[in-house]
């Protein structure tokens, strides 16, 4: 796994592998900068007097899950030095619609009593939902962090998830593909993704699927996308000359005319981030999905965020020389809540908390080692902490609560909170 290195004025320079930071550490040369990410900074180097390459970013937008990836190209080849994926964070519009259905319940019962405001809020012009603008956020802070951490030079996006103008509009001109070095891959992939990769009849995912007509052609059905799906080959075969409604499935042939509600919430995600990608003042390069996909089998690479974002764009090269063995995965935690006061159920209030948000010097998501001598949990734990005011902190890792009522005074700051989780995972290509 590749490890980030600053320079002593903290400006990146070119990262080197985990048996070199170790040797730089113990002979002094070095300095731990980060824990999360791991980021040693030199203390006899500038940036001025390093040699540099040039460094890609690539990047996967989705919509639970954003791949990451980092090229060099050198004299011998690309290689990847960075895979990584970024989780965004999870439930902002279901808090959006908790908070609203509370506000209405206290108008409802006359207590706390405000009128509601109506045709008074105006929208600015692109404006996103929360939940979509926090996504476009949490990418660019991801990519705010490998800038400080790698001479980056250029980025590369995948910008456009169907290359509707290669379909001609199939959705409602049915005209035939076009001819091309990325024929069928656009409309493979708008079918796989519309149909969630599995057989619309028996539901199969580890079998071979066709593209299927809904009204057959033989009864005058259309090649377009809107009478399209994806079956196995022995549905496709028992399905024959029948309609999927005649074939017994109703449902399909109903949901075949409706478009992908998902591609219109990520075209817009993905046109916001391609501009505030732009907006850093560095060449941005878009790339489309299907000419990913396409790619990444050239490639001969599994299905993974990290591994679609190594296959963005026309710069990914025919081969690539070396990839990570391990793959940093950052979650979107976020920084908290401001909610002052929990409820019920029913939204009467049944807590309340102080606004401070620092006791004895630690708050809840800095990560600490904790050594506890004694007790049910003696020995030495390692993870984020949930504090308290009763100075019992608790001490989580991997999502689960490893060490719970631990005094303070056995936790020891190791760095604090800044909104993210870190984890890596080990990849084989």
């Amino acid at each position: 796994m590749a490890v980030f290195v600053l320079d002593r004025h903290h400006k990146p320079l070119m990262p080197c592998s985990e048996k070199r930071a170790r040797l730089l550490l113990e002979r002094g040369r070095a300095r731990v900068h980060k824990m999360y990410p791991f980021t040693i900074r030199l203390v006899d180097r500038l940036q001025e007097d390093s040699a540099l390459q040039d460094v890609r970013v690539k990047l996967d937008p989705g919509s639970k899950t954003t791949g990451v990836a980092g090229t060099l190209d050198g004299e011998n080849g690309t290689k990847a030095v960075f895979l990584g994926e970024i989780i965004h964070k999870p439930g902002i519009k279901a808090k959006l619609d908790n908070r609203r259905s509370q506000r209405l319940s206290r108008r409802n019962r006359k207590t706390r009593y405000r009128k509601p405001r109506f045709l008074n809020r105006d929208r600015k012009a692109g404006w996103l939902p929360p939940s979509l603008e926090a996504r476009v956020g949490q990418t660019m802070n991801a990519v705010a962090k490998l800038h400080s951490s790698l001479p980056m030079t250029a980025i590369s996006v995948e910008n456009v998830k169907f290359d509707t103008q290669a379909l001609q509009n199939a959705e409602i001109s049915g005209v035939e593909y076009q001819q091309g070095e990325l024929m069928g891959y656009e409309m493979r992939e708008y079918l796989l993704e519309k149909w969630g990769r599995a057989c619309v009849y028996c539901g199969a995912t580890d079998v071979p699927l066709e593209v299927e007509h809904i009204v057959p052609k033989s009864r005058n059905g259309s090649n377009r996308v809107s009478n399209l799906t994806l079956a196995c080959r022995e549905c496709n075969q028992e399905k024959g000359n029948r309609t999927a409604e005649e074939y017994g499935y109703p449902d399909v042939q109903a949901k075949a005319g409706k478009p992908l509600q998902d591609a219109a919430m990520m075209n817009a995600t993905r046109r916001r981030l391609y501009e505030s990608l732009k907006a850093t003042g560095l060449p941005v390069e878009a790339g489309t999905g299907g000419r990913t996909k396409y790619q990444r089998l050239q490639h001969d690479l599994p299905k993974e965020h990290y591994y679609d974002a190594l296959c963005v764009g026309e710069s990914t090269p025919k081969q690539f020389t070396a990839l990570p063995a391990y793959a940093q995965v950052w979650s979107a935690a976020g920084r908290g809540t401001r909610q002052m006061c929990g409820t019920n159920a029913y939204g009467f209030p049944i807590r309340h908390r102080t606004g401070r948000k620092i006791h004895f010097g630690f708050q809840t998501g800095d990560w600490v080692v904790a050594t506890v001598p004694r007790g049910k949990y003696a020995g030495r734990w390692k993870g984020r902490v949930l504090i308290r005011a009763n100075g019992r902190f608790d001490v989580s890792a991997g999502g689960k609560r490893i060490a719970q009522g631990i005094s303070h005074k056995y936790c020891r700051i190791v760095q604090h909170q800044e909104g993210w989780r870190y984890e890596s995972k080990y990849i084989s290509a």
